[in-house]
């Protein structure tokens, strides 16, 4: 009987080998797919080019040196503001031009970035966020980016009644709104420019809005708004928010006047329990930087953030991007790592992935305000709180 002679490309596909002209095919395949996946865009700020995240790739979770996971990105969108709050800026703060701030694509790309690195939660800053133009649309893109678990905005609170609901809809889980007094003459004479009736139909639009739980920072200034700490705090007797109490941390032009105007954590605390007698602890994780208790009977809660006196740094996973695009890995220490000059000068989404994977290793373990070192290259507003 004859046996039909053995063809060499039968063995190959056996075992599994393609042959030439499979390859080739796979290979456009492959192409196609890539080019559907990249699109370039020229806009005033230079050619940016931005890539979806490859399925095959896996999420890779960075660590610093310290063994910190690097979960938490905290985006400034812009450094304007329409308030000046004595503590954050003074009253005729220069801005930087528009063009030396990342752009809504920029800012999408950087976040993809980040989430392949495994950050999972965004908090939007300012300045105040909600002044940036396309705002709504760049938490929508933000809260649809692969791995971003969670988006939540700080803010004055000022644009809420029109932008709540909006935002809401386009993704965005919370807002925490800084209020430093109930007062409205003492709101006007801290901030120079609000009306504090604008602060309260904005929080009155988040919770309609589903933007809960509601969290009221207060930065604590010595002399300026230190009596209205118990007002604040019974905000919490009726209402299930959170009422934050910040100490005030020095930066840049305004750093002579913080440093001499800190009300600590302890301080802040024998007021309130002066009044409502001893608070009760509310679980402490060690990773969120407000130390939550409540006052008997309370429905909601108080926070107490010691950035200065008490810093919270062995559970901070976090770092930020400045409205200018720099990766800044420690919010009272200078060190940052460019990332949009090379971003604008035609770095590939791999590089700028290693450049940050590598400044965030390099986070340093805190600030050094006890050694009588601070922050002096920006403003609050820079940077993003």
């Amino acid at each position: 009987m004859a046996v039909a002679p053995i063809q060499p490309l039968d063995v190959l596909k056996s075992v599994g080998i393609k042959s030439a002209e499979e390859n080739a095919a796979d290979l456009a395949a492959l192409e196609t797919d890539l080019a559907q996946r990249i699109e370039t865009r020229r806009t005033e700020h230079g050619t940016v080019t931005i890539a979806e995240l490859p399925d095959e790739i896996a999420l890779t979770d960075v660590h610093d040196s310290y063994g910190r996971h690097i979960n938490y990105l905290r985006i400034s969108l812009t450094d304007v503001c329409n308030l000046r709050c004595v503590y954050c800026m003074p009253e005729d703060m220069k801005f930087r031009p528009t063009k030396e701030l990342m752009s809504d694509d920029e800012i999408i790309l950087l976040t993809k970035v980040a989430a392949s690195l495994g950050v999972t939660k965004i908090r939007l800053t300012g300045g105040e966020p909600t002044i940036r133009p396309n705002v709504v649309e760049i938490v929508r893109q933000i809260a649809e980016t692969p791995g971003i678990k969670d988006v939540a905005m700080t803010t004055n609170g000022l644009m809420l009644d029109k932008l709540a609901q909006p935002l809401a809809d386009a993704g965005l889980n919370r807002v925490n709104i800084s209020i430093d007094t109930v007062d409205p003459e003492k709101f006007h004479q801290l901030t120079r420019w609000g009306d504090i009736a604008d602060v309260w139909r904005g929080i009155d639009a988040s919770e309609k809005a589903g933007l809960t739980p509601i969290k009221l920072n207060c930065v604590v200034v010595r002399n300026f708004n230190d009596e209205d700490v118990i007002e604040l705090a019974r905000l919490t007797m009726e209402r299930e928010w959170d009422v934050r109490f910040i100490e005030m941390m020095p930066f840049g032009e305004v750093s002579d006047f913080q440093q001499t105007n800190v009300v600590t954590f302890r301080e802040i605390r024998e007021m309130v329990e002066s009044v409502f007698g001893p608070l009760e602890e509310a679980g402490y994780d060690f990773v969120d930087p407000s130390r939550p208790y409540k006052i008997p009977g309370a429905k909601g809660k108080l926070g107490f953030i010691s950035s200065v006196t008490e810093p919270f740094c062995q559970g901070c996973g976090r770092v930020r991007f400045t409205a200018d695009g720099k990766l800044r890995l420690c919010l009272l220490r200078d060190d940052e790592v460019d990332l949009l000059t090379p971003l604008r000068a035609g770095a590939t989404f791999d590089e700028i992935r290693k450049l940050m994977a590598d400044g965030s290793f390099h986070k340093p373990w805190g600030h050094g305000l006890a050694d009588g070192v601070f922050a002096n290259n920006r403003a609050m507003n820079q940077i993003g709180g």
